[in-house]
């Protein structure tokens, strides 16, 4: 099997020099290489997950980097990464359930029970403090104030004296226990992470070669007996989502722009016809004057972008202002890794790839008028982009492999694909406002615990967790830990 540096390479060289065309083909071939990587990466022990991370997104710079313009290598990128997390995340929760702590709101009163005892505040205290003062469950034990005492200085103080040191032993038995079972789970995180990460990708790869037949599946819904639908260019998903309307007996008929000046619409009007498709080929500037005798637009698309407006082939602003000016639904069709992240005016995105000049003039042709020596010509540039920004005002509807969907709802989609730590692949780490670095350790592993203690002994907790990972490297305060509070499933510090 060749080592991941050579398939690297070799996918690099590949987007470099345009071999691989198309998103469908380029997203599929990027996830393999993925699945690769993965596969054949060496990961520590501990923080399993976060080599993970770094290494797919070393390999995903280099890809993003090799064809900027090909915005569905970061969009497979920035999924395998949010597969890594939830993965990871899973695994986590799924030991936590497994540690025996029941569920108890933070606005409950915690009422003692004869065999569940409960801290007192101050004993939390103590503990907090002992907690700074050294990494060992034993120093619970140590040092408890008078104060802690003093509210039950009566004719029974020796027994409250007692019934503390009591609770103490069993808190500190809880925390040997739970850390006992925590590391073992981590253990066991350990070997299932990547196996389960070969897995999700795996699914993320079907999902990509079934995504022209799951959007195919929702044509009879879209389009109606008899209807006129207009169409740019050509695009696979496009052809399938027609030919799917065609097989459930749908009579309509179909006006194809060609496209100029690569002409891809007289392909893909010949594949209709041959599917039995009523079909008219139409020159790209008759577009505005046939749009009136149109009840849809269907395209596709090269991208769609987190605003909910569309990279699409050239020419297709216009169609769309053409359907808008005449009320005509606009409805762009593509799969779900076509969904990007980043937003049109992010700096990161190359929005248009200028493409050779010799599809639109012959240099045979054209050679007599350019001065070859003397520099006395005047010059000629002949500009030849390949894609078009279409604003979301302009779009009626999306169609991807889950359903359709409004423009407005594209942001809960990226939501659902994405994780916000990856939208920037050149983003290692980032330190927050106290100067600590951000990290995947299993942080948030401790703050989804919630136990009869709860929230007193939170902070105790995440502290001593923070002792038991030698491999972490963020240092974190009782005092900033005390103002910590649980927002999110997967905060972390």
């Amino acid at each position: 099997m060749p080592d991941t540096q050579s398939l690297v390479k070799e996918f690099v060289l590949k987007l470099q020099r345009r071999k691989v065309e198309g998103s469908h083909a380029t997203a599929r071939q990027t996830a393999e290489l993925l699945r690769s990587v993965i596969s054949q990466q060496r990961v520590p022990h501990t923080n399993q997950a976060t080599a993970l991370i770094e290494a797919v997104r070393s390999v995903g710079v280099k890809l993003v980097a090799a064809n900027p313009v090909e915005l569905a290598v970061g969009n497979v990128v920035r999924r395998v990464l949010h597969i890594i997390r939830e993965e990871d995340l899973s695994l986590a929760t799924t030991a936590i359930g497994g540690l025996g702590l029941y569920d108890v709101s933070d606005d409950e009163d915690y009422v003692e029970q004869d065999d569940q005892p409960v801290l007192s505040a101050a004993a939390v205290a103590a503990a907090a403090r002992s907690t700074l003062r050294a990494p060992s469950l034993h120093t619970l034990l140590e040092g408890t104030p008078d104060s802690a005492a003093a509210p039950h200085a009566s004719s029974s103080g020796g027994d409250s004296e007692g019934k503390s040191k009591c609770e103490l032993a069993s808190a500190e038995r809880e925390f040997s226990d739970l850390f006992s079972h925590a590391a073992a789970d981590r253990n066991s995180r350990t070997r299932k992470l990547k196996h389960s990460v070969i897995e999700a990708v795996n699914e993320l790869i079907q999902d990509i070669d079934s995504c022209h037949d799951q959007i195919a599946e929702q044509a009879v819904e879209h389009i109606h007996q008899n209807e006129v639908i207009l169409t740019l260019g050509r695009s696979r998903t496009v052809m399938n989502f027609l030919c799917a309307a065609k097989d459930k007996q749908r009579s309509f008929r179909v006006f194809v722009a060609e496209g100029a000046p690569r002409y891809q619409g007289h392909i893909l009007a010949k594949e209709l016809v041959a599917r039995g498709i009523q079909t008219t080929v139409i020159t790209d500037s008759a577009v505005f004057a046939m749009i009136s005798r149109v009840n849809m637009v269907i395209v596709g698309a090269h991208a769609i972008m987190a605003n909910g407006g569309v990279i699409a082939p050239v020419g297709l602003n216009m169609v769309a202002l053409a359907a808008q000016r005449h009320a005509v639904p606009f409805v762009v069709v593509g799969g779900s890794h076509k969904l990007c992240p980043l937003y049109p005016n992010n700096p990161e995105v190359l929005l248009n790839d200028l493409r050779s000049p010799s599809e639109l003039l012959d240099f045979g042709e054209f050679s007599d008028c350019l001065d070859s020596g003397g520099g006395t010509g005047a010059s000629l540039h002949v500009v030849n982009p390949a894609f078009d920004y279409v604003p979301p005002k302009l779009v009626s509807l999306f169609i991807i492999d889950t359903g359709g969907h409004i423009p407005s709802y594209v942001y809960k989609l990226i939501a659902d694909y994405y994780s916000a730590e990856d939208l920037v692949l050149e983003q290692s780490g980032v330190a927050n406002a106290s100067g600590i670095k951000a990290t995947s350790v299993p942080v948030y592993f401790v703050m989804q615990l919630k136990c009869s203690y709860f929230p007193q002994l939170r902070e105790i907790l995440v502290l001593k967790m923070l002792q038991a990972i030698p491999s972490m490297d963020a240092i974190v305060t009782f005092d900033e830990l005390a103002h910590l509070r649980p927002t999110h499933e997967k905060t972390v510090f």
